[in-house]
């Protein structure tokens, strides 16, 4: 019985060995990027000014400058329900009707502080899908960019252990 186990296990091992590195390589950035997206070109353009909104450059780079609009659309295509992709893609036009009511021009060409009033009046809406949009995209903008290399290496000083050991320390008794 060992023996059999032993030769199947083997076997796993080779058999995996020789599929692996031709499923590795099937995967590379043109591949993964070029993924069904939920949003065209044009609302892209729109959702990166939106998380910009959110988190407009500083001293420090913002939401748009480390590409957080597209961690926002791969995370909706491939961690959220049907129901939250719907209101996402919903979402922009929301956003335009507001722009439009209130400024009387689209949302790409009112100033920073038009974009955060339009952005600040529909989370406070009445109208839930208003409301879930700006929540939505605003949680996964944070947390896109908290999480980023830039973030976590530059602005928190990130280690990978926290503490540090020093190893020639004399020891009094």
């Amino acid at each position: 019985m060992q023996r059999r186990s032993a030769i199947k296990n083997i076997a796993l091992t080779i058999g995996s060995a020789i599929v692996l590195p031709s499923w590795a390589n099937a995967w590379n950035y043109e591949n993964v990027k070029n993924i069904q997206s939920l949003v065209s070109v044009s609302q892209e353009v729109l959702l990166a000014q939106i998380v910009e909104s959110i988190i407009p450059k500083t001293d420090t780079l913002g939401a748009k400058d480390l590409n957080v609009h597209q961690f926002v659309t791969k995370m909706i295509a491939d961690c959220y329900d049907k129901k939250a992709q719907d209101i996402f893609k919903k979402g922009f036009d929301l956003v335009e009707n507001k722009a439009k009511n209130d400024f009387g021009k689209a949302f790409l060409d009112c100033d920073n502080k038009q974009k955060l009033e339009v952005l600040t009046k529909m989370s406070k809406s009445d109208n839930s899908d208003e409301k879930a949009f700006v929540g939505l995209v605003k949680n996964i903008t944070i947390q896109g960019y908290l999480n980023s290399e830039y973030v976590m290496t530059n602005l928190r000083k990130f280690e990978f252990a926290p503490g540090h050991y020093y190893g020639c320390v004399p020891v009094k008794k």
